[in-house]
């Protein structure tokens, strides 16, 4: 005998046939009321559960392999998951992000680490909105979020967001593994970068660069380190594309470059030399205000664009003053080819 009028003696639903009148045995659904607001997922909000407010669990396990920081990491580094990030406060505020300090420890041990947490703004709240000239040359696969970009629609807003925070995670990645003195890039965990905290175990931050008042040997060791670390990006193919005596850091006589958002394909850009020629000259003017006898604008981009293998608009000599020289030395080919040994990295 047949236990429903729609299925035959194998269970076999007949198409076509009409259901039987309404059993009060079957399970029934209600229609959801989609005005109600959605349940919030059942991990929501384990990042900060149990912990006091503006505290959470260590983020490292939300970050894959690629958006952390490159191997071997550094052994102050901590990367338990069962730390903690207590945030302390706020280190500096920009047109697009803010800069959080954040110790990360592991309750119960003296384990910990002070982190420099950078947190993009959304669209609505960013104050840097002269962006187009940084983002020409940067596409994306997806036609659709690049047109998104050009038209500056709110999904193309929140994209260009992820854009500087990718952006500079992955130029932070290439400049550390060229040793060029940046931040250790932690991890990024959406739109915001964890990096190493540049400063004090205190948590007193390195003071910028327009701020310090080094004296005459201090500012020579400043300047070939800065003529490096710029020689070293150039021959990489970038601009840092911002770079002003602002976003370098100075520590225990250690330079240390900051900011890199808006960092710059050189080869890519249509103004790619135009962005060189202004880094050079940001911060050889403050160091020829500073008083070192070296630091000449025109000379530093002429290097620049040398090490990106760009065209010279001119051969920029000096007549009888004799020739070019830069960090006390002539701006030949020899020398040249000693700036470009630090690219080597780049190769390996």
């Amino acid at each position: 005998m047949r236990d429903s009028a729609d299925s035959d003696d194998y269970g076999v639903t007949r198409r076509g046939k009409k259901r039987g009148k309404f059993r009060y045995d079957e399970a029934t659904y209600e229609k959801r009321n989609r005005h109600q607001p959605k349940l919030a997922a059942e991990d929501a909000h384990d990042d900060t559960d149990g912990l006091p407010e503006g505290d959470r669990w260590s983020t490292w396990d939300q970050s894959t392999p690629t958006e952390r920081g490159p191997k071997p990491h550094p052994k102050w580094l901590v990367t338990d998951l069962a730390a903690v990030d207590y945030e302390l406060g706020v280190l500096k505020t920009g047109k697009e992000a803010d800069v959080f300090l954040v110790r990360r420890g592991v309750p119960g041990t003296d384990r910990s680490c002070l982190l420099a947490a950078k947190r993009y703004r959304d669209a609505t709240h960013r104050q840097f909105h002269r962006d187009a000239g940084y983002l020409e040359g940067r596409r994306v696969r997806e036609s659709r979020i690049n047109r998104a970009v050009a038209n500056r629609s709110n999904f193309g807003r929140e994209a260009i967001a992820g854009q500087w925070a990718n952006a500079e995670f992955n130029a932070l990645v290439q400049l550390y593994n060229a040793r060029v003195p940046v931040p250790y890039p932690v991890q990024i965990v959406g739109t915001e970068l964890l990096l190493e905290f540049i400063g004090d175990p205190d948590g007193t931050g390195a003071p910028r660069l327009a701020e310090t008042r080094p004296d005459a040997a201090q500012l020579g060791s400043l300047w070939s380190q800065l003529v490096e670390a710029m020689a070293t990006l150039a021959g990489a193919g970038y601009a840092h594309g911002d770079l002003s005596p602002y976003n370098l850091l100075v520590h225990q006589g250690r330079l240390v470059m900051i900011d890199l958002p808006q960092v710059v394909d050189v080869v890519s850009h249509p103004n790619g030399r135009g962005f060189l020629d202004r880094d050079a000259k940001n911060v050889a003017t403050w160091f020829a205000r500073a008083g070192h006898p070296d630091a000449d604008p025109e000379l530093l981009a002429h290097l620049l664009a040398k090490e990106a293998h760009l065209a010279l608009h001119s051969e920029q000599r000096r007549g009888s003053a004799g020739p070019l020289t830069l960090g006390g030395r002539p701006v030949t080919d020899s020398f040249a080819h000693q700036a470009c040994k630090i690219l080597r990295l780049f190769d390996e």
